[in-house]
């Protein structure tokens, strides 16, 4: 049975979604390099259940996921790397955006990391 979230999870979704939302506009407009995400509100770290359902449902890619996951981190005292990579060339060219602890050590991906972002 599922829980109803509380009134932090609301509000951590909220942001996720704004979040989100500036996330994507900055990519599209000026770039990885301008991006500049707001705070999260001061909430507890439990109420990533509330970003977690955003970044679920909302559409989204993988870089505008792992950014918006990163600053919530970042906030909570867990600064991560969102790592870039790619694998493949020609027709089975792919490229991945996550955090740094998401998929495990860089031997265990098949894609070839091309750039970190910092907190």
């Amino acid at each position: 049975m599922r829980r109803p979230p509380d009134l932090a999870t609301i509000r951590a979704a909220w942001w996720a979604y704004r979040s989100l939302r500036r996330a994507r506009r900055a990519l599209r407009t000026s770039g990885l390099e301008e991006l500049a995400l707001d705070d999260p509100p001061d909430l507890p770290a439990s109420a990533s259940r509330g970003v977690r359902v955003v970044l679920r449902r909302e559409p989204s890619t993988c870089l505008e996921r792992a950014l918006v996951l990163q600053r919530w981190h970042a906030a909570h005292g867990q600064p991560l790397d969102v790592i870039v990579g790619v694998a493949g060339s020609g027709p089975s060219f792919r490229a991945h955006a996550w955090l740094e602890n998401e998929t495990g050590t860089a031997a265990t991906t098949p894609f070839t990391e091309l750039r970190r972002v910092k907190p």
